[in-house]
């Protein structure tokens, strides 16, 4: 007992003071508090954060869509410089510019070491983890990052290293929305060059699913949304068509543009019930819907199972775009470097920490494709 103690003491007097955004109660507005911060353990580092993305998964969690635990620190799209490195760190050190996920894979469990980290099974304990409250009280790391403040600490696995010339706001966006939506299409999907694509939904994720069905080659690409505006941004990407979700059977619309067949693939972004219902109709023979948009817990959609089954049609989930990070992160960076993957043109607002709430406003308004918080340091 004596040992313990004295060595939580030492851990304590090791804390350092930072600035973060704390959910205290679901739905309410989140506060910037001082936060404490252990250094990095066995294979952990220290990131100092440049830039965070806001998701509409931590809109999600604040909101207590999903339940959780509180006082928790969300945002988990973030890009900034290793700061510290803790012990057996490979491969990173202080000065790399980094982009930080929420992909913490074991990297020994059956679906890591079957190449789905994505689905890595070994669970993570949020609530014992790098961060504590100003008085040291319990204060849940979300998602395995915590990102919605100025520091985090993390395991090395859920790091990659970017070259400096990336700026660090359009960097963050590949830590989430980016590599979902691109690798719903690539990995998930599987698409081959000259299949069609319908991607329902046109916010950050699916601006990135369609920028993924340019990149691999698609025939046409069918933009799905219940906004004009956002069609013809979504042309900007790639999207060869544009239908609004708001019209009568606009799967039918979907058929027309693509020369009166149903798509290859289906990729479904947004958590809307209604595009869940109706996504199986935008299919053609032998086509699959990729769930991609995650709806509130508890809620339910429906389909005829004897049409999927008599034409040869599927449905599979993704999750993070089934990417394997240090293959996939390194691929979208060049991408970028090359002009050929726009993620500056994803960036709506830029936002200071104390602003988080508007920026979370915003982001629910509809209108915006990603906002990001950035750092001053």
């Amino acid at each position: 007992m004596f040992n313990r103690a004295r060595a939580q003491r030492k851990v304590s007097r090791l804390m350092q003071t930072i600035k973060a955004a704390v959910c205290r109660a679901f739905g309410a507005p989140l506060e910037i508090e001082d936060i404490q911060l252990r250094p990095p353990k066995l294979g952990e580092v220290e990131v100092t954060l440049d830039a965070v993305a806001i998701c509409h998964s931590d809109i999600s969690y604040a909101e207590g869509a999903w339940g959780g635990s509180l006082p928790a620190v969300y945002g988990h799209e973030a890009a900034g410089v290793v700061s510290k490195t803790g012990d057996a760190v490979r491969g990173l050190k202080e000065g790399d510019s980094v982009v930080v996920t929420l992909i913490r894979a074991c990297g020994t469990c059956g679906n890591c070491a079957g190449g789905k980290p994505t689905l890595c099974d070994t669970p993570y304990d949020g609530d014992h983890g790098p961060i504590k409250t100003a008085e040291g009280g319990k204060l849940h790391q979300a998602m395995a990052t915590g990102g919605f403040a100025e520091k985090v600490v993390v395991d090395q696995n859920q790091v990659v290293r970017i070259g400096d010339n990336i700026p660090k706001d359009a960097a963050s966006l590949i830590a989430c929305g980016v590599i979902t939506g691109v690798g719903a299409v690539v990995n998930a999907a599987q698409l081959r060059a000259g299949q069609d694509v319908v991607v329902i939904g046109a916010g950050g994720v699916g601006l990135n699913a369609i920028q993924g069905a340019r990149i691999a080659g698609a025939r046409r690409i069918v933009a799905v949304d219940m906004s004009a505006e956002k069609l013809e941004i979504a042309k900007e990407f790639g999207a060869t068509d544009g239908v609004l979700a708001t019209q009568d059977k606009p799967w039918k619309a979907a058929f027309d543009a693509l020369g009166g067949r149903g798509a290859d693939a289906v990729i479904v972004t947004v958590g809307a019930i209604p595009a869940y219902d109706q996504a199986t109709r935008y299919l053609g023979t032998g086509g699959k819907v990729i769930m991609v948009g995650m709806p509130h817990s508890g809620a339910q959609s429906s389909y005829e199972p004897v049409i999927l089954a008599a034409v040869g049609q599927g449905m599979v989930g993704s999750k993070m775009g089934d990417v394997v990070i240090q293959r996939d992160i390194p691929w979208m960076v060049d991408l970028y470097a090359q002009g050929r993957l726009k993620l500056d043109e994803l960036i709506s607002g830029r936002w200071r920490l104390e602003q988080i709430n508007e920026a979370i406003a915003d982001t629910k308004s509809g209108s915006a494709r990603r906002n990001v918080i950035v750092f001053d340091r």
